[in-house]
């Protein structure tokens, strides 16, 4: 599914060889089979440990719990996902909410004590060709939305906020490009650093237009850029996608992540619907000390209430590693 395509439809409000097997066949399989409390649980459309935090903060977005929590209220939504035990969100679509939106659901979440997780820089270039060209309009555009964003994360309590530097420019050789990119970002980290805030450059694998694919080329990034304002935002369906060999080559980058998200694949929807063994990977970052959010950049396997508490579900599941 294409990231686009992802946001338009409402899904959001945006390591490895060795994971493979799955949580399960997929969350609505392990739902049907777990033992009687966890089935009324389900068909009461809440989780079977309602209110127990997990051991990783997994951040859900707008409109995952919907039809639990009501939709069309972003607030309502996020007392809902606190209810369930999770302590942080995140809303790719932060950017573009009125600034007394965003104000209350800084509010809200400094009440409840929720982090807030990314939203998207989002300059309306990231998917065309842009930064890698060197072109000022796009340089204009990125520094422009970047100071945007500083404002938008004041609001909300936000930390970070994804950078997606758009598609190759193909005209010209891949050094160049990167060079181009390279200095947009110089001049986005100059202008995050003063408010502590992080832009996380995110390798997708929507299409083979993007320039920014795997962790490694983002590692060499972050790394010239040489910012703590600068590192990479390690979703786990992109790599797995992309490149695969999860654990080792999330471990080659730690020193530039900062942030990370989950999907599984194939699917794009919530741990245990597909191939990767999740349980495994929470674990290995469990032990890696990271105390960060995962972001729960996906879609849902099943419908209505009765998916949304399957999903749940299957967090638990694959939380359930000590």
């Amino acid at each position: 599914m294409e990231r686009r395509k992802f946001l338009k439809n409402g899904a959001l409000a945006g390591i490895s060889a060795l994971a493979i097997g799955g949580v399960g066949n997929n969350a609505q399989a392990y739902t049907h089979n777990k033992n009687n409390e966890n089935n009324q649980a389900v068909n009461n459309g809440s989780s079977n440990a309602n209110g127990k935090t997990f051991n990783m903060n997994y951040a859900p977005h707008d409109g995952m719990f919907k039809n639990s929590a009501g939709n069309g209220n972003f607030l309502d939504q996020i007392r809902y996902m606190y209810d369930q035990g999770f302590r942080a969100i995140e809303d790719n679509g932060m950017l573009g909410r009125p600034a007394a939106e965003q104000s209350k659901i800084g509010e809200l979440l400094s009440k409840l004590g929720i982090q807030m997780g990314v939203f998207v820089v989002d300059t309306g270039n990231n998917w065309k060709t842009s930064l890698a060209t060197g072109k000022q309009e796009f340089t204009d555009a990125f520094i422009k939305t970047c100071k945007d964003s500083v404002e938008t994360a004041k609001r909300c309590n936000a930390k970070w906020a994804t950078v997606v530097p758009g598609y190759f420019e193909r005209n010209l050789p891949m050094g160049i490009q990167t060079a181009h990119v390279i200095d947009a970002l110089r001049r986005g980290a100059e202008i995050f650093e003063p408010h502590g805030l992080i832009m996380v450059l995110e390798p997708l694998s929507d299409n083979p237009d993007l320039f920014l694919r795997t962790a490694e080329q983002s590692f060499g990034i972050c790394k010239a850029v040489n910012s703590p304002s600068c590192k990479i935002l390690y979703d786990i369906y992109h790599m797995q996608r992309n490149t695969g060999n999860l654990i080792p080559v999330m471990d080659m980058c730690w020193d530039e992540i900062a942030y990370i998200q989950i999907g599984d694949n194939p699917g794009r929807k919530e741990p245990g619907t597909g191939e990767i063994n999740y349980k495994n990977i929470f674990k290995h970052l469990y032990q890696k000390g990271y105390k960060g959010i995962l972001g729960m950049e996906h879609g849902m396997a099943g419908q209505g209430k009765e998916g949304e508490a399957a999903l749940i579900n299957a967090y638990r599941e694959a939380d359930n590693f000590l």
